[in-house]
């Protein structure tokens, strides 16, 4: 594909990748949110949770739906941003895209099947049997139900790398700003490692803020590579600062000219005065009085 049929193409489906990117960040806050609702449980025992659980399964299945479509929607995203990265870059690993894809849909999958089935559990738990701590470890303890959050935790695993290679890639060319490269960078270790609150808050920022780029409406204008189809490398601190030397400039303000040194005219510098002595001065008469 040439440069011009790739850019032909990036404009033909830009705004379509831009909602997909911004639906993708509001269901993932979404479904968080929807999660954290309901009654909650304070203290960590396995009947009081099955219970719990049981009250507020519609929000749980719910949430992890809504989660699961927002991960697949991720998916879609790294993937579209993959392929215009290589574009402007062959060389790049194509092995990205698939572990990109697979964490997605192995996240998603996971947290939809294991929220059906701690619902399934909680509602036998509730409805069969006398409710004892042995009747729901026993319920909780299958190797099928235990296998899932570790399914969920490798998907999660190699999500992670696919943001942070996909981010950086696309930095590298000139797609992604410093800002938006770095962040996804920081979005791919929050997804396994969250810190803070559980809301995925800077997830969904990057993938709005990339909404908003691929629009074609980012605040400092759209980096160059979008319009020239080939690799924009972002100069390092050093070229900047050399750039910055070389048109006069120091932190954005035109630097001032120097101040060039006065030189007095030949005219003005004389020899030096011989001092003046009474000798050498001249007399006042004086005055005689009558």
């Amino acid at each position: 594909m040439t440069v011009d049929e790739q850019l032909l193409y990036e404009s033909r489906v830009r705004m379509r990748q831009a909602i997909v990117a911004g639906v993708a960040g509001i269901l993932l806050v979404g479904a968080a949110a929807i999660q954290l609702s309901g009654p909650q449980t304070s203290v960590s025992e396995l009947t009081v949770g099955l219970i719990t659980v049981h009250k507020r399964f519609p929000l749980d299945v719910i949430g992890a739906a809504l989660n699961g479509l927002g991960l697949f929607a991720v998916a879609w995203t790294l993937t579209f941003l993959f392929g215009i990265t290589k574009s402007r870059r062959p060389e790049m690993k194509s092995f990205i895209r698939l572990v990109a894809i697979a964490g997605a849909v192995l996240a998603g999958t996971t947290a939809i099947v294991y929220a059906a089935a701690v619902a399934i559990k909680a509602h036998q738990f509730v409805t069969t049997g006398s409710q004892t701590y042995e009747q729901a470890n026993q319920l909780t303890s299958g190797s099928g139900f235990l296998a899932l959050p570790l399914i969920g935790q490798l998907g999660a695993l190699l999500l992670a790398v696919g943001f942070v290679l996909t981010a950086l890639n696309a930095m590298r060319v000139g797609l992604l700003t410093r800002f938006m490269g770095y962040l996804g960078v920081f979005v791919g270790v929050l997804v396994l490692f969250p810190i803070g609150s559980p809301v995925p808050v800077v997830q969904g920022f990057w993938l709005v803020a990339l909404a908003y780029l691929l629009s074609g409406r980012w605040p400092s204008g759209v980096p160059r590579s979008w319009s020239s189809g080939v690799a924009e490398r972002w100069p390092t601190s050093a070229e900047m600062r050399e750039q910055r030397l070389k048109s006069g400039t120091s932190l954005g303000r035109p630097k001032p000219p120097k101040a060039a040194a006065k030189k007095a005219p030949p005219e003005a510098v004389a020899a030096p005065s011989a001092s003046r002595t009474r000798a050498g001065t001249p007399k006042r008469k004086r005055k005689r009085r009558h």
